[in-house]
């Protein structure tokens, strides 16, 4: 089996959830054994697809007439797209439609949570759906003493800092204007937000936050896959207010790496993370405000062990097998649906 894994415009997705999550895919395909390609002129047997833009909808069709199966990753929902850029309230319904019409030409459609799976039901799809992680590479995310004090020798920070970090886009659903207010609220605690967007590409509430002078407050921009390890590493706590997601790969990287971690309490990690036992959770910036300083005053007990060890089970080794039974289940159903592969064997 060799399989066509198709991403567009990596170029502007590479530095987002999205194109990491991508690179997870390749090595989880080659930790796993299975032959892959990216280049749709190549001969392959079945496609694997992350996007929905001009060029891959164009693909999906030519893939199909050649009787091929296709396996689509639903990676985006409305709720996701929501609070995201300008006008992108306006435009999820109309977006909502076009990514179920793309994924419903899926033999197979892979969604990152049971969550999301949950959601893409809800709107409509009647592909069956196979909630696979977007996984995390656990051989890079392991943490040295010197990996911290690189991160708070760059940053200007000193050792009796305590300081709180989050990562993503500048967009309202991350929660980086409750970010913002929590550091105007607690200037004892420094604040650093990892991430990056052109600011013409969202609303004025956003630029204003992320314009903010504040002495606690740093935005860092984004930052290779190191020196964002460096900085799980160095921070005291990774704090993540989003208010929605389908995963969420940095929160898998901060809890491999050991982190303190902070979360809002939403209904993507009801299940999967427990309150208390593997992250601390809260809804409102009260909430964050008093949680905060349990932790860093250490007046809540740590939790690092026990969300490390939660995630060991999302590594990338796994997911690999999880993609080859996902891409079987596709070669099956497109043969009864009049295809003609046959399921290959072992690796």
């Amino acid at each position: 089996m060799k399989v066509l894994l198709y991403s567009e415009g990596m170029k502007y997705i590479g530095k987002s959830g999205l194109g990491r999550a991508i690179e997870h895919q390749k090595k989880a395909l080659t930790l796993e054994g299975i032959s892959f390609t990216t280049d749709y002129r190549d001969d392959f047997d079945l496609m694997h697809i992350n996007t929905y833009f001009g060029q891959s909808y164009r693909l999906l069709h030519k893939v199909k007439k050649q009787g091929k199966p296709i396996v689509y990753h639903a990676h985006s929902t409305k709720e996701d797209f929501q609070n995201s850029f300008i006008f992108s309230n306006a435009a999820a319904p109309l977006f909502s439609k076009w990514i179920l019409h793309c994924y419903s030409h899926g033999d197979v459609v892979l969604t990152p949570t049971p969550y999301s799976k949950q959601l893409l039901q809800k709107a409509g799809l009647e592909q069956p759906i196979i909630p696979i992680s977007n996984g995390i590479d656990l051989s890079f995310y392991k943490a040295t003493a010197e990996m911290g004090a690189s991160f708070r020798q760059k940053y200007g920070y000193k050792e009796t800092d305590k300081v709180i970090m989050s990562v993503g886009l500048y967009i309202k659903r991350k929660g980086i204007l409750d970010f913002v207010a929590l550091a105007k609220a607690m200037p004892a605690y420094q604040f650093i937000w990892f991430g990056y967007l052109n600011l013409h590409q969202v609303p004025h509430e956003i630029r204003e936050a992320v314009e903010t002078k504040l002495p606690n407050l740093q935005f860092a921009g984004y930052v290779a896959p190191d020196e964002l390890r460096n900085a799980y590493c160095g921070a005291d706590l990774f704090f993540f207010p989003t208010y929605e997601e389908t995963e969420g790969i940095v929160l898998l990287e901060a809890l491999a790496m050991g982190q303190e971690i902070l979360i809002r309490d939403i209904p993507i990690y009801e299940g999967d993370l427990v309150d208390g036992k593997h992250v601390y959770k809260g809804k409102t910036n009260d909430d964050f405000q008093r949680l905060i300083n349990g932790i860093l005053e250490g007046d809540l007990p740590s939790l690092k062990a026990a969300g490390q060890e939660r995630i060991r089970q999302k590594d990338l080794r796994c997911i690999g097998s999880e993609l080859r039974s996902a891409y079987e289940t596709a070669i099956q159903l497109h043969k009864a649906d009049g295809g003609g592969m046959s399921v290959p064997g072992t690796k």
